[in-house]
């Protein structure tokens, strides 16, 4: 994931690169040691290799993926945003600030960006939006679209 502003050049990897990040996509947490077993090279070499990775920002952060419903987290929606021309900058750092947006993109299309908003209900969804979304200078428009079931294929 590019840094945002910033101007992301791919970072040639090769078939190790690539089982490596697999690896370390399905369990961030996966020892160093248990990635280069599974990848069958030795542990300075995946340890290189990782460290590398992480220097050319091609692995940007380890996290945990987490279960939005068991974390109380009942509510969810895809909300785009019609903004105006020159507001994109400013807006996303407002954008980021806010605890219940979980990921933004800019697109191209009918709309400018799309946001995930998690919340603990739709009382709070409701407050994200119409309280905080809708009001931020910049945004010309907003549409919503309930999210009924997460699939996360990662």
């Amino acid at each position: 994931m590019a840094r945002p502003g910033s101007e992301a050049e791919p970072v040639p990897l090769d078939d190790v690169d690539r089982r490596i990040i697999s690896e370390l996509t399905r369990d961030g947490r996966m020892s160093v040691t248990q990635v280069a077993e599974n990848v069958h090279i030795s542990r300075a070499h995946a340890y290189t290799r990782i460290a590398r990775l992480t220097g050319e920002g091609v692995l940007t952060k380890f996290t945990a993926i987490v279960d939005p419903i068991k974390a109380g987290l009942k509510s969810s929606a895809y909300v785009t945003l019609k903004v105006s021309q020159h507001s994109w900058r400013e807006l996303r750092e407002q954008l980021r600030a806010i605890p219940e947006v979980h990921h933004i993109a800019l697109v191209g299309g009918d709309f400018d960006v799309i946001l995930l908003v998690r919340a603990i209900d739709n009382i709070d969804l409701r407050r994200v939006i119409f309280d905080q979304l809708q009001s931020m200078p910049g945004v010309l428009d907003t549409q919503t679209f309930l999210v009924f079931e997460d699939v996360d294929t990662r």
